[in-house]
């Protein structure tokens, strides 16, 4: 079915029958890491996400007694900046009295005692607006691309968390094979070599990828009435490592493990209106117009706590 843009009697008809929608509404990673209530604030649009340094390459060291008489060569280790971006999200409601007075008029089969379970159009509107901003911004969360406004016609876009590992070059590319715990294996190798400290790490994927990871780390159950197994954690060399109900939104060739304790959602209130609210816009005629207006962004902390495997078998 088509969406409207105008809310009319005709373009937005009544049902009895109670609510459903098949399009992902959780928002697992967003929930994990703070929600649309938590995270922290800036007045900038461009945040930091770390500030970091590096130490010399370890080796055998010679300095000689003369040499630490003379002094040894003087070494200031030099910090760099990393950084993520806020972007807008938007939604807007269009509806007129007369679709909101005729709450009570039904379409579709009528049986007696029926009732619209919508009894308030504008609140109903509203309330499923935040919930495609809640789902745009997990979106968004995991699959982002970074872009940098220079002009008002350029959007800000945030990183999410599979470019940020990826940043990092924390990513395994496993070439059109299937997941296998060789490649499990390789992927926390390479974020313990690079740093990650595996401080609550969660792995995300979807439904095929979730059912490889039950099948490599599962054990039957000793139950003779139970079958199946369901992983939700897995111990390892580097820590315990959770693993998410099957994401929707994860791209269906790729794994990721993210460490939520160093996430949080960034929010750029504007003044005198908060985070993310819902303002009524200027009247034309007879209908209601509102706007619900949000600028939100990702701190994913270091990037290189985090890791994907790409390019995973589907099929």
């Amino acid at each position: 079915m088509a969406n409207e843009a105008t809310g009319t009697i005709w373009g937005l008809p009544n049902y009895t029958g109670a609510l459903y929608t098949s399009d992902m509404i959780n928002t697992p990673f967003l929930s994990m890491i703070g929600g649309l209530n938590g995270g922290r604030q800036t007045t900038n649009f461009e945040f930091p996400t770390t500030s970091e340094y590096n130490h010399e390459t370890l080796q055998q060291e010679t300095i000689t007694e003369n040499e630490s008489i003379a002094g040894v060569t003087a070494i200031n280790r030099v910090r760099e900046q990393k950084k993520n971006v806020v972007q807008i999200f938007q939604e807007k409601i269009i509806l007129s009295y007369v679709k909101m007075s005729n709450y009570g008029r039904l379409d579709g089969i009528n049986t007696a005692g029926g009732a619209n379970p919508v009894t308030n159009e504008k609140d109903w509107q509203i309330a499923k607006a935040l919930e495609e901003i809640a789902r745009k911004v997990e979106w968004h969360f995991l699959q982002g691309t970074y872009a940098l406004s220079t002009t008002s016609d350029t959007p800000n876009q945030t990183r999410g968390m599979i470019a940020a590992a990826a940043l990092a070059n924390n990513t395994v590319n496993a070439s059109a094979v299937d997941l296998s715990k060789d490649l499990m294996d390789e992927i926390l190798l390479t974020m313990f070599e690079n740093g990650a400290m595996f401080k609550n790490p969660v792995i995300f994927c979807g439904g095929f990828q979730k059912q490889k990871l039950s099948a490599i780390y599962g054990y039957a159950p000793e139950d003779r009435n139970v079958g199946g197994v369901n992983i939700k954690q897995i111990e390892t060399d580097y820590g315990n490592i959770g693993v998410a109900n099957p994401h929707r939104m994860m791209p269906s060739s790729t794994l990721l493990i993210a460490d939520v304790a160093m996430c949080a959602p960034v929010f750029q209130p504007v003044p005198g209106k908060g985070n993310l609210f819902y303002e009524e816009l200027s009247k034309t005629g007879a209908a209601e117009s509102g706007q619900i207006f949000g600028q939100i962004g990702l701190d994913y902390g270091p990037a290189w706590c985090h890791g994907t495997i790409t390019n995973l078998a589907t099929s």
